[in-house]
C-alpha cells in the first residue's frame, strides 16, 4: 500500500515539475520513486528504509543531477530593444551636454545626454551607453 502511495506521490511531483521548471520537484519525485521500489522489494513495514532511501536518493539527485539539468535547459536572459544597448560603444555626432546631444550606436543615431550631468563630450569622442531613458541614451566617457 505504501509503495502505491509513494508511486503516486512521485508521479504527482514529476507532473508538478512541469509548472515550476526549477527541477526541485523532479528530484523529489526520483526519491519517491526509488523509495517505492524499495518498499515493493523489501515488503510492507520497511518505513525507516523507505525514508532513508527517499532522503538519500533525493539528496544525491539534487547535488549531482539538478546542476546538470539546470545548465542544459535554462535559457540565458537576453536583453532586447533599448536594454540591449547598455554597455555598447558609441561615437558622439553632435556635442553631448545636459540638454542635448547625438550619438551613433551600432549604425543608428540616438539622442543622448551625459550620465553625469557635469560632463560634456565633443564630436568624434568615443563613449559608452550606460542606460537608456526613453529614447535618450545616457552615456559616459568610453574606456
Amino acid at each position: 500500500m505504501i509503495a502505491i502511495v509513494l508511486l503516486v506521490a512521485g508521479l504527482l511531483l514529476a507532473a508538478a515539475e512541469l509548472a515550476s521548471g526549477d527541477f526541485w520537484l523532479l528530484m523529489l519525485a526520483g526519491g519517491a520513486l526509488a523509495a517505492a521500489g524499495v518498499e515493493a522489494a523489501a515488503g510492507p513495514g520497511a518505513y525507516i528504509l523507505d525514508a532513508v532511501v527517499f532522503a538519500l536518493v533525493s539528496t544525491i539527485l539534487v547535488w549531482l543531477l539538478r546542476p546538470l539539468l539546470k545548465r542544459r535547459f535554462t535559457v540565458p536572459l537576453v536583453k532586447t530593444n533599448a536594454g540591449a544597448l547598455e554597455g555598447r560603444p558609441a561615437v558622439v555626432l553632435a556635442e553631448v551636454g545636459p540638454d542635448s546631444g547625438l550619438v551613433k550606436i551600432g549604425g543608428q543615431e540616438w539622442t543622448a545626454r551625459p550620465y553625469f550631468p557635469a560632463e560634456r563630450f565633443g564630436p568624434g569622442e568615443p563613449v559608452v551607453v550606460v542606460e537608456v531613458d526613453g529614447a535618450t541614451a545616457l552615456v559616459q566617457r568610453g574606456v
